[in-house]
């Protein structure tokens, strides 16, 4: 019996934060009730070794279960403090990382179980060595330093096999007749190599300078921290797109499907070559979903392989996807690897001198099932349990033809590129509001694309794959149980009725955690956009933060200029004043776009030799004739909203005080922009501070909230335009005002409130408001 052969055993387990790893766990604790295990984890940024056990792995529904059996959660907590020890450690460093009190527990174990893996098929090419590749080695040189050879088990791939047709037997790779004899540890030197090329490629000059004009391009004149924030993060993306594709690239050139695949078998091979005296047996699952029936059937962590690809379909998102009809889509059931990975473990190493034994756990030789069975399968569910969209209504699934890889990637390369044309024109355009979703709209059909083509990428080899991977071994070592251990640890793939796992357990559990909308639901959907409004007026609210061009009215600083600079010129001045603003708007707004502060300081210097009480005279008159003609309705009662539930109101804006003092009655306190005044009380056009734009808007913020005790994370801010980026995110409710295209694309992609605020009907506008003639003549700004 498997439970009496573990017994008094301690096993160390690495990747037990991991799916196939939590499962392990889970069985083990449950199933060989007398075994210690000892878990190897890294340790998080935030959270220590301990921390990530407990909720990652203990806290997760795989264990409610055994929680259940044990009565409760205080015996859960007691079985687990007194059968699991962890320890801190790390495959992608030598030596494991380990603390003197870790190398003494790993040393102690009898079995190691090795699952720790980058499992993603588009990891960078070092981090996927690192891990896969020399993972398996680390963990042998390390129980060699340690003197000791427990029975070691790596779990593998099943596709370490490459890209291949026909037959893929339990060999080691190296056996393989159309293996390639390759030096893995120049793998290794080379990823490495690659690492530091592309870090060294991305801080040239001229590439530095693309993630500036990229980081611009987004964010607008967001101020320089964030700017440069941005560009960090182009430039750390740029190395790693370049990784990427050079472990896709490399992994095609040997015949792999993907670095995956390509460094798993590299591992293989650099274990053989390194275990000494340390047994060793691998396990090659094929692609693992969702569990059969242990600890319940569904049970399934995180989203695998196929989920996306599915979701995406039902949806109405992914209308194609390669595939051959009879090609076998080689699905195993995670409990059934489980049970194989610890039928091996209680077996002990099959080679007498302790060299690799290939087990592999699939169902493609013993239990095919087809792509064209598995299509029209999910068609057939997802026609009788269709999603449903925002308005309620069911999605119609689309009919899925065979068609080649190429030809539907050269379809999505073909749609992408006419989005990205699309979007780039929109986004050259001054719209805002309403007008900027189309740009919003564009993107989301652009990402839907992409997202779409990163599937066929990573994925479209598996569904074409035509390899047969047997499992002779497996069914061997099951057979060999007796008929309890074969029910509790059961192994055999030719258990799984293809048609009931997929209808009534696998696509049941996929939509479940997809968290997608599968029933029409009773009665009209609360939007979206009612419950964030409802977040931004809770009484829990502190402070409510207000810009003022386009948030609070549809004015600017050349507007209100335009205004004050004509009330006291005739007529014919007043039309040669009209005409040279026009003529210099499209400089203006490429001089505003460009540096927020950097304008303002520029086209404040008009006001020079303003008589100051002339201009706050004026001011007063230009509330009633301007400003509040300008003004939308819905903003000024949603200041009232904010200050009669006892929130602080403040207006930070880069207009000049004496333009928003009027509007004093409405806000707690205003920052705003000043000019000096010269002795003979006239503004000399030099500002007195930092206009408060950009980032000095949001360290105005900061210190606001410190002089009144505000916590800021339960504060809002409205604002319009990408250059408000550092005030909306230092605060906890950021809500974009009638956005210009960069914030309406952030505020999507973040998920912010948006609304779109207008004037009051019956307004007439005009492209630059002038003032109506005054008797007394006074010296207006120039």
């Amino acid at each position: 019996m498997i439970a009496d052969d573990l017994a008094g055993k301690r096993i160390a387990v690495t990747g037990s934060t991991g799916f196939l790893g939590t499962a392990l766990v889970e069985r083990l604790l449950r199933s060989v009730p007398d075994c210690e295990l000892v878990l190897l984890i890294r340790a998080g940024r935030m959270r220590s070794v301990a921390q990530r056990a407990q909720r990652e792995i203990f806290k997760n529904n795989c264990f409610d279960r055994l929680r259940g059996e044990l009565g409760g959660k205080a015996a859960f907590d007691e079985l687990v403090a007194r059968r699991v020890h962890v320890i801190e450690g790390d495959v992608g460093t030598d030596g494991l990382g380990l603390t003197d009190e870790g190398r003494d527990l790993l040393g102690s174990c009898d079995i190691v179980i090795h699952s720790a893996a980058t499992v993603s098929f588009d990891s960078p090419i070092d981090l996927a060595v690192e891990v896969n590749l020399l993972g398996p080695t680390r963990i042998a040189r390390t129980l060699q330093d340690l003197d000791v050879t427990p029975h070691l088990v790596a779990v593998s791939t099943c596709y370490v096999a490459g890209n291949r047709r026909g037959d893929a037997p339990e060999i080691p790779v190296d056996q393989s007749p159309f293996w390639i004899d390759i030096d893995w540890s120049r793998e290794v030197d080379s990823a490495r190599r690659v690492r530091a090329d592309a870090e060294a490629a991305s801080r040239q000059p001229e590439r530095l300078a693309t993630f500036m004009v990229e980081a611009r391009e987004e964010l607008g004149g967001a101020g320089t921290p964030l700017l440069a924030a941005k560009s960090e993060d182009r430039r750390k993306a740029w190395v790693k797109d370049q990784l990427v594709e050079a472990g896709r690239t490399r992994a095609a050139s040997l015949g792999w499907p993907d670095a995956y695949a390509y460094t798993k078998a590299l591992g293989e091979k650099a274990l053989g070559e390194n275990r000494g005296d340390v047994p060793v047996s691998i396990v090659r699952p094929a692609i693992i979903e969702s569990a059969w029936s242990e600890p319940v059937p569904g049970w399934i962590r995180g989203f695998r392989m196929a989920e996306p690809v599915i979701i995406s379909y039902a949806q109405g998102l992914l209308t194609e996807f390669p595939g051959v009809p009879e090609g076998t889509v080689d699905v195993i059931p995670v409990d059934l690897v489980v049970g194989a990975i610890i039928g091996v473990a209680a077996r002990g190493p099959a080679n007498e001198d302790g060299s690799p034994d290939i087990t592999q756990v699939a169902s493609g030789s013993a239990n095919p099932l087809k792509y064209e069975r598995l299509v029209d399968l999910v068609q057939t569910w997802f026609g009788d349990h269709p999603l449903y969209d925002a308005e309620g209504q069911p999605i119609a699934v689309p009919d899925w033809g065979y068609t080649t890889r190429n030809k539907v990637e050269n379809q999505l390369n073909r749609a992408k590129d006419l989005l990205d044309r699309g979007e780039k024109l929109i986004g050259a355009l001054p719209l805002r509001g309403k007008q900027a979703a189309w740009s919003s709209k564009l993107e989301e059909q652009r990402e839907t694309v992409s997202r779409a083509l990163t599937y066929v990428e990573l994925y479209g080899a598996y569904t074409a794959c035509e390899a047969i991977y047997g499992v002779d071994r497996l069914l061997a070592t099951h057979e060999a149980l007796s008929p309890e251990d074969q029910a509790e640890f059961g192994m055999d793939p030719r258990i799984v009725d293809w048609d009931h796992y997929v209808h009534q357990i696998h696509l049941p559990s996929v939509v479940e955690h997809a968290r997608v909308r599968s029933e029409p639901g009773k009665g009209k959907v609360e939007p979206r956009s009612t419950r964030l409004r409802r977040q931004v007026l809770s009484p829990d609210r502190q402070l409510a933060a207000f810009d003022l061009e386009n948030t609070l009215i549809a004015s600017n600083v050349v507007t209100s200029y335009a205004w004050l600079a004509s009330r006291r010129l005739d007529r014919d001045d007043k039309v040669r004043l009209a005409a040279k603003l026009i003529g210099e708007a499209p400089t203006l707004l490429r001089m505003d776009r460009a540096d927020r502060s950097d304008f303002l300081r520029s086209f404040y210097r008009r006001y020079e030799g303003a008589p100051v009480e002339q201009i706050r005279e004026d001011s007063q008159e230009m509330l009633s004739q301007l400003i509040l003609t300008k003004s939308f309705p819905a903003a000024i009662r949603r200041v009232r909203e904010h200050r009669a539930l006892g929130h602080r109101t403040v207006l930070i804006t880069g207009a000049l005080d004496f333009v928003v003092e009027p509007l004093r009655p409405l806000f707690d306190d205003i920052v705003s922009a000043k000019l000096d005044v010269g002795p003979d009380g006239r503004y000399n056009g030099q500002m007195l501070e930092v206009p408060p734009t950009g980032e000095s808007r949001a360290s105005a913020l900061f210190d606001y909230a410190a002089k009144h005790d505000i916590d800021l994370a339960e504060s809002c801010a409205y604002a319009d335009s990408s250059n408000d980026l550092p005030m909306l995110e230092v605060v906890g409710f950021p809500v974009a005002v009638n956005p210009e295209t960069r914030l309406a694309s952030l505020a999507r992609k973040r998920g912010w409130l948006v609304e779109h605020w207008s004037k009051a009907p019956g307004f007439k506008p005009s492209p630059i408001p002038l003032a109506p003639r005054r008797a007394v003549t006074k010296a207006a700004p120039r």
